[in-house]
């Protein structure tokens, strides 16, 4: 089968608006966690987010643009823009039937379909809808704006698979470069579900912290007072590459995806199987499918949300697939600072394993204060500082409502 390299990568998350901000904000352990501007929270459990901050869209596309276009897609054009310009590809001298994409998304136009639903029912239900209500709402049409505005004309598509979509995004685009069934895939996930709605919702099944005295330090991964997510918002997109293709035109290679496991927990619409099982078998898959060893993992970038159940079953499973070498694998939680970017998290940890693998800097879990007990004490969660170390392949790891399990395997090129 044909390998696949990443080439290009784009960024709008929490705490920075493009790679260069957003690594440099990760490696100094910065909480995008704050207060949420965007509505009234005086009745909600929750107050506070992770809200993508300064975001112009003005920036990526003209005015009369904005209003046919939900702010998750907007977040997708941009961060798309970025990962075209990082490429340095000239997509006139490719072909564009064979240049695809894959984007993912958990829910899709969220704010749009709230404010179309709230006018309805608050206007006497006279059905006086936006004729952009299903363009901007609908979860295909971040990867359907992106192939038109570039001119692609190669596979596109969506995926769904909750908190697992965008690394499952990366999986297909994979897939599709390994079978030679297109030359380069732009992938990753977008998401924008801070709204009424969503955090009432998450907080009715009590997924949410409520610590809203000190929401900059709510996303505690590991540690023994976490009480569940953050919301965060944002886009993630990455160039996969047939390695060919890449070489050929000259292409600044970051690294190569090399493999991924995907499986089903088949136990609970929200709670992951209490020994992991699905994350057992992902992490096993993706080390398969890679051709690497469990001794040649340096680094996992860890689902960890920060709710006391689902990081339990993580870790259950890290000991389970790693044993003893536990020890010596670096372990970081991404949301720790820019919270649960949902359909959109797993693109942008997998920016975060790419910079790790350029750089040989692993980015801190931040907000650890006393590690969970309940954890073997062989674990390394790179507590509140970044570290230095050879970074030669890292585990990806996404679980979603549902019981979708997705790891992502990316390895130093050589």
């Amino acid at each position: 089968m044909k390998r696949a390299v990443i080439t290009g990568i784009g960024a709008v998350t929490p705490i920075g608006n493009n790679v260069v901000d957003f690594w440099k904000a990760l490696t100094k352990g910065t909480s995008g966690a704050a207060a949420i501007t965007r509505f009234d929270t005086t009745n909600h459990k929750t107050r506070f987010a992770c809200e993508v901050k300064g975001f112009d869209p003005l920036q990526y596309m003209e005015k009369q643009e904005v209003r046919k276009i939900d702010l998750y897609t907007q977040f997708a054009l941009a961060a798309t823009d970025e990962c075209m310009k990082d490429s340095g590809i000239n997509l006139d001298a490719c072909d564009r039937n064979r240049i695809g994409v894959v984007i993912a998304t958990g829910i899709g136009g969220m704010i749009t379909f709230e404010e179309e639903v709230l006018g309805f029912a608050t206007n006497g239900k006279i059905p006086r809808f936006s004729p952009f209500f299903v363009t901007k709402m609908i979860p295909n049409i971040s990867a359907g704006q992106i192939s038109i505005r570039y001119g692609l004309h190669g596979i596109s598509y969506s995926i769904a698979s909750a908190c697992a979509s965008s690394n499952n995004a990366l999986a297909n685009a994979l897939d599709l470069i390994r079978l030679g069934r297109a030359d380069i895939i732009i992938s990753g996930g977008a998401e924008s579900p801070i709204t009424d709605a969503s955090v009432g919702g998450f907080n009715s099944i009590k997924a949410l912290s409520t610590l809203n005295d000190t929401p900059e330090t709510a996303s505690r991964p590991f540690d023994v007072s976490r009480d569940g997510f953050v919301i965060g918002e944002g886009s993630g997109i990455l160039m996969v590459e047939e390695l060919e293709h890449a070489l050929k035109r000259g292409a600044k290679i970051y690294c190569e995806l090399a493999g991924y496991g995907a499986a089903s927990d088949a136990y609970n619409v929200v709670a992951t199987h209490p020994d992991g099982l699905g994350a057992v078998l992902a992490m096993e898959g993706a080390i398969a499918d890679a051709g690497v060893t469990k001794n040649d993992i340096s680094y996992i970038n860890a689902h960890a949300t920060s709710t006391p159940i689902g990081d339990i079953s993580e870790c259950k499973a890290i000991d389970k697939v790693f044993g003893e070498r536990t020890h010596a694998i670096s372990i970081s939680a991404t949301k720790s600072q820019t919270g649960h970017m949902l359909g959109a998290a797993g693109a942008a940890e997998a920016i975060a394993c790419v910079k790790s693998i350029e750089t040989g800097i692993v980015h801190p879990s931040i907000n650890i204060t006393e590690v969970d007990p309940q954890f073997n004490s062989h674990f390394d969660f790179t507590q509140n500082k970044a570290r230095k170390r050879e970074v030669l392949v890292v585990l990806n790891n996404t679980f979603g409502f549902g019981g979708h399990a997705v790891t992502t395997a990316f390895k130093k090129y050589e």
